[in-house]
């Protein structure tokens, strides 16, 4: 359903690296939200109100933060479609991340007050009043949000929205806390507990987690988390399949926003090449890079020395300062860019299995230490860092 509506709605949609039209999947994404959550917010208030359970008011201002959430997406996307100007020169895509930390402090803010009401409704309980109108409607409102988190989830794939994923796993978590109400309800009829407000205060902590998550997940974003494994592959694989590329080292990649995302890499090319040649293959990779990725990747080009007597001295300088077996690393395709007053030193590190994380990060920055301590014009690069298989 949710791929006729956005054929009907979005010209040109199967282009979602356009700005134009990432805002206009936002966009239909938060009036469809708008709209359910308008029905079951107004469906379940005053249901709860005449059934007189707190759990299923909770339900319901679940749905008017979600309604919020959905309001704060479209102007998110409005927002994060304005073009660059002389105080923001790389757009304003990250006014989606805010919009989504936003997100977060209503979700926060919706479950603690219901908590609160809940806690209370456990200490004072009140009659529930349960028939099969109550049941119909309450299974309704749980299809209705499984169809909402389906089709954010695909629109959140569609055009990598961390908004749109953020609503649909929220939706998810409302379709489940609404089963919670329905099973509380069906459990109270048998038994003689405050399971009404029970039932509250777990749906409560589920919409304080659905927050948490979205708030995290977007810190991540603001602070600039590191790109995704299967993004550094691409990058370097066509830049590896470049003309008179023979390696590549010190890939960055800054994420601007959805769709705003630059990249600087450094190409290793046989210094003895004609500068103009080598210079028109990097123009062809970058093109190529912005036809098939979507980025804008900056290329800079590091002219590999091929002096094989220089590089055999440099070898035997580097490997005099380190013992690769007491210290469990192996050297591997190395080379150097020879510069007047500098050599840059660059190859991959092999380590031993089983060290984590932070151990290869000290192992590496120790080796790199050690090399340039003992020879002040090698500047060491490592390009990365591999477990020995």
């Amino acid at each position: 359903m949710i791929k006729l509506i956005i054929r009907k709605w979005i010209k040109d949609y199967e282009n979602v690296t356009n700005r134009d039209v990432r805002e206009a999947y936002g966009v239909l994404s938060g009036i469809l939200g708008i709209l359910c959550n308008l029905l079951l917010f107004a469906a379940k208030l005053a249901l709860g109100m005449f059934i007189n359970s707190i759990a299923v008011i909770s339900d319901a201002f679940n749905n008017l933060t979600d309604l919020g959430s959905s309001m704060v997406a479209v102007l998110g996307a409005k927002l994060s479609n304005r073009p660059p100007d002389d105080d923001h020169p790389y757009g304003h895509g990250r006014y989606e991340y805010i919009a989504s930390l936003v997100v977060a402090f209503i979700i926060f803010a919706v479950g603690f007050e219901l908590l609160l009401n809940s806690y209370d409704k456990v200490i004072h309980p009140g009659k529930v009043i349960f028939n099969a109108t109550t049941l119909i409607i309450l299974i309704l409102s749980v299809l209705v949000k499984l169809w909402m988190f389906s089709y954010n989830l695909y629109i959140a794939r569609q055009i990598k929205s961390n908004v749109n994923k953020g609503i649909a796993y929220d939706s998810l978590n409302d379709s489940i806390a609404t089963s919670l109400v329905i099973v509380s309800m069906i459990v109270g009829v048998f038994v003689d507990l405050p399971i009404d407000g029970l039932a509250g205060i777990v749906i409560s902590l589920l919409i304080l987690y659905a927050g948490f998550s979205v708030a995290r997940d977007t810190v991540n974003l603001l602070l600039g988390s590191a790109p995704e494994p299967e993004l550094v592959e691409k990058i370097n694989q066509i830049v590896l399949a470049g003309r008179h590329v023979i390696g590549t080292h010190d890939l960055e990649v800054h994420d601007y926003g959805p769709s705003r995302v630059m990249a600087s890499i450094h190409v290793e090319v046989p210094d003895y090449l004609n500068i103009v040649e080598v210079h028109s293959s990097i123009d062809t990779l970058e093109e190529r890079l912005i036809e098939e990725l979507g980025l804008n990747v900056t290329i800079h080009m590091d002219p590999i020395s091929t002096d094989e007597q220089k590089i055999e001295k440099v070898r035997h300088d580097v490997l005099d300062c380190i013992d690769e077996d007491n210290m469990g690393i192996y050297i591997q395709n190395f080379r150097i860019a020879q510069a007047e007053n500098k050599i840059n030193v660059i190859f991959d590190l092999e380590v031993v299995p089983e060290i984590s994380e932070a151990e290869y990060i000290k192992i590496k920055k120790l080796v790199r230490e050690k090399i340039e301590a003992a020879y002040s014009g090698y500047q060491v690069v490592i390009n990365k860092i591999t477990k020995k298989s």
